[in-house]
Formats: C-alpha cells, structure tokens, sequence
C-alpha cells in the first residue's frame, strides 16, 4: 500500500510539473492565433467572447507565430510569464493585456533574441513589462501604464541590442522607469513622439529614460518627446545616456524634447561620446531640491577630454543649475562653423546665485551666440558673466568664451509668446491665460492630429473650461502674423 502511494504521488508530481510549464508551441513553422491556443491547451488559455483568460505560461517557439488582428482582451493571472521565440505580431485596432486581478500582477514579456515583435494599438497594464533581448521589436500607438518590476527589472520596456523602434506611446505610472537599456550591452532605439509621465514609482535614482551604451555608428535618437516626472518622486531624472565611465560608447541624438519637474533633466555620462542636443525645453527639474545631488537642465560627466557633444536651440530655465560640467568633460554651445548656439537660460540658480553655465572642469568651452538671461533681454556682457561660472571665476576652472551674445532670435513675437501665461498645466480642463499680446484664436488637437476644440481670445486675460478626456493635447494659438504652438495635459 505503501509502494502504490508512493507511485501515486510521484505520478501527481509530474502531472503538476507539466502543468506547471505552461503551453508551448510546437515550433512547426506554424501561424497561431488566440483561438487556436484556446483549442490546443484549453487549461492554459480559455475564451468568452473577445476575453480570453490566461493561467498558465505560455510560450510562442522560434519558427511559431501568434497574430492577434482582432479587437480583444487578455487577462493574465498572477506571475504569469509569455515568452516568444518566434513571432509576435499585434496589429488590432485596440487590444488589452491585462492583469485577471490588478492586485496580483502577471510576470510580463520576454521577447527572446531573433524573436520578432511588432505591437501597435495596445494597451499594457498590471504586469511586469517587456524585457526585449531581440533586435527586431516595433511599439507603437500603445499605452503602458501600472506596470512593476518583473520579468522586465530596469524599464517597463527593457532592452538589450539593435535598434528598437518606440515610438508615439503613452508610458505612464509604472514602477520602474519607462524604457531602460543594460551598461554595457550595445543598443540605439528610436524613441520618437512618446508621452512619458510618472515613471520610477518605486522612487529609485534612476531616470525615465536610463540608456546604456550605443551601436558606435548608430545614434539612439530621443526625440519629440514629452517626458514630465512626479515631484513627490524626488529621485527620478528625466533622460540618461552613460556607460558609467566603462569602455563604451555614447552616439546620440536628443532632440526636440520636452522634459520637466524632475530631479535633473539630461544626464551624459561617459568618455567616449558624440552627442547632438538640439532644440529641448528643459525646465523646472529642481524636484529634490538639493544643489549638490543633482538639478541640473543638462550634467554631463567624464573623466577623460575629447568627447564631441553639440548643444544648441535648447531652452533651459528654472533648474537648479543650467548646464553643469564635471570632471574632463567637454560641450560646444556655439561657434562660428557649423554650431548656431541660440541656447536660452532663465532663472537657472540656488541658494540666491544663478548658475545658467558651470563649467567645473579645465577645460575651455566655446559658447557664442547664446541668450544668457532670458528676463533681461538684451544681454550684456556683464549679464552673461554674472551666470557663468567659469576662469574668471575661479582660476583653476576653464575658460568660457561667450562674446558674442545673442537674444535676437527671440524676436519680439518670441518673447511674448513665453510671457504667455497657461495654468494649471496639468488641468482637469479649467484653464487660464494671461499677458496675451499676440492670439485671436486657439485650437485644440489631439495627439493624432484631430481638431477637438476652438476658442476665440481676448487680449490680456482668458478663462476657459475644455471639455476633454485624460490626454496629451496640443494648443495651436493663431494671431494676425503669429502662430504658436503649446502642449496641455489634461487629468
């Protein structure tokens, strides 16, 4: 009696083992959708209706694909893991991937290397995000939001190689950082048109955007986005690209930004590192407060000269410092080649002292053609040297060379578009204008592109309620010569 027990609970043993691996395809070569699983292994996925429940692993073999073309939704259960080795290729108009119980949420996605990944139109909630160790992955048009730390561990999207393509998603609250590459694994994503909120809920020092290092002769290019940090998360950065000073290598463009209320802005940390920085909003990063733990528009870091980074257009107010440069590192801010400075500084500085360039290195810089304080336009050479830290300053720093200044290119339509006053921002749809010089009219757009609303304008001030779902939305204010453009978040 005792033998047959034995038996029976060795049997029972590996039943439970087997059902504890989960589903896997049987790498035929064949094209599944969810339907199909359902019909192949009923106790790993189940359906009703267009909701397909999912309570077992299941995972998608290297020549295998799972499409999924059809409007539907998949409840995951808890520490539930889907791995592809094959294909995964979601092109519904909408899609759902979702936890069976938001308290319990499942393991995630492991996109393994040569898998290939495409994902449009989804939303991605209460799991443990994308650990994506192919080169071949496209997201676009999704919503990820509420993820935490699981299979994925640095990013709700975290990467490994190639050049992934992210692009026009919605990347908010989840308990990591949004999208995250390793130290030393090579990899230059497009990250382009994202809107990127309150990421690094577990309030860790570490950015929204935490880059690694790069293909050498394929830039990871951040551009178009908006990136806007919680202010209770005071540990949270906007954007770094680093190696941590390792053998690596830093190519990047970042580019047409906007990045604000975080710890610090941009951060570039390596020494050996060409880098474009163009035409970023960079302003109010000042969450922790503390000057000489970071707060910074843009910090960058090496310790060794030659690194090539190239920084122009950029608007950087209201940090704790503006730009900040530490040990042998090195930035051009405006020449008379090929680099048009045209950078603006307003308001950067703590402890009573303003600080819209430090150089603390040896290094000389060359920054011409920049607008040293935007509130005092137009500059004088005493304006731009009471912000800059630099020789003259202190004798053993390098020297800056800013002569000359330039605040022409804020025309006067310039400078009163950024005396137009628009709060709050966020709103949950009361808005408020004031010191209008210039707009008759606003419209208001989705992020699609959509016209949602139109307002006509007084001159001076302006109260208004938009009737407008949680979102991103772009403002587009027309005058007799003028048009401008502004983005609003609405709660």
């Amino acid at each position: 009696m005792k033998k047959l027990l034995l038996n029976l609970c060795f049997t029972l043993g590996i039943v439970g083992l087997i059902s504890a691996q989960g589903y896997t395809t049987p790498d035929t070569g064949m094209t599944y959708t969810l339907d199909d699983l359902v019909t192949l292994s009923p106790s790993t996925i189940s359906a009703s209706g267009t909701t397909y429940t999912l309570v077992d692993d299941l995972t998608i073999s290297a020549t295998d694909a799972l499409i999924i073309s059809t409007d539907v939704t998949l409840e995951i259960g808890a520490d539930i893991r889907i791995t592809v080795a094959g294909t995964f290729d979601v092109n519904a108009t909408t899609s759902l991937f979702t936890a069976i119980d938001t308290a319990a949420p499942y393991e995630g996605f492991r996109f393994e290397e040569l898998s290939i990944i495409n994902i449009q139109n989804a939303t991605i909630e209460y799991g443990g995000g994308l650990r994506v160790l192919t080169e071949t992955f496209t997201i676009n048009n999704c919503v990820l939001t509420n993820n935490v730390s699981g299979v994925s561990t640095g990013g709700v999207i975290g990467l490994s190689r190639g050049m992934p393509q992210i692009t026009n998603n919605t990347i908010t609250f989840n308990q990591t950082p949004a999208i995250s590459s390793g130290a030393n694994t090579a990899s230059s994503p497009y990250i382009f048109n994202n809107y990127i909120e309150g990421n690094n809920q577990a309030n860790s020092n570490r950015p929204q955007i935490n880059m690694g290092i790069t293909i050498a002769d394929e830039p990871i290019q951040i551009v178009g986005n908006t990136i806007i940090g919680d202010r209770n998360l005071t540990l949270v950065g906007g954007i770094s690209v680093s190696d941590l000073l390792s053998a690596g290598v830093i190519n990047a463009i970042i580019d047409d930004n906007i990045i604000t209320d975080h710890r610090y802005g941009i951060v570039i940390q390596s020494n050996n590192v060409t880098a474009f920085v163009r035409n970023n909003v960079i302003e109010d990063n000042n969450s922790q407060g503390e000057p000489f733990q970071g707060g910074s528009g843009i910090s960058l870091i090496a310790s060794v000269e030659g690194n090539n980074i190239v920084a122009s257009g950029n608007e950087i107010r209201r940090n704790l410092w503006g730009i900040t440069l530490q040990g042998e590192s090195m930035i051009n801010l405006g020449d008379n080649v090929g680099n048009v400075g045209q950078n603006v500084f307003s308001e950067n500085g703590n402890g009573g002292a303003t600080y819209a360039l430090f150089n603390n290195t040896d290094n000389p810089l060359t920054a011409l053609h920049n607008c040293w304080d935007e509130a005092n336009v137009p500059n004088t050479l005493a304006d731009a040297e009471a912000v800059i830290s630099h020789q003259n300053d202190d004798g053993t720093l390098g020297l800056v060379t800013f002569d000359p200044i330039d605040c022409a290119f804020l025309s006067v339509d310039d400078v009163a578009f950024n005396a137009l006053s628009m709060f709050p921002n966020p709103t949950d749809g009361q808005l408020y204008l004031d010191n209008n010089t210039l707009f008759k009219h606003m419209k208001v757009y989705s992020i699609e592109g959509k016209l949602i609303d139109e307002k006509t304008l007084q001159m001076g001030s302006n109260e208004m309620h938009l009737e407008l779902h949680s979102g991103l939305y772009i403002l587009e204010f027309n005058g007799e010569h003028q048009k401008a453009v502004k983005k609003l978040i609405v709660n």
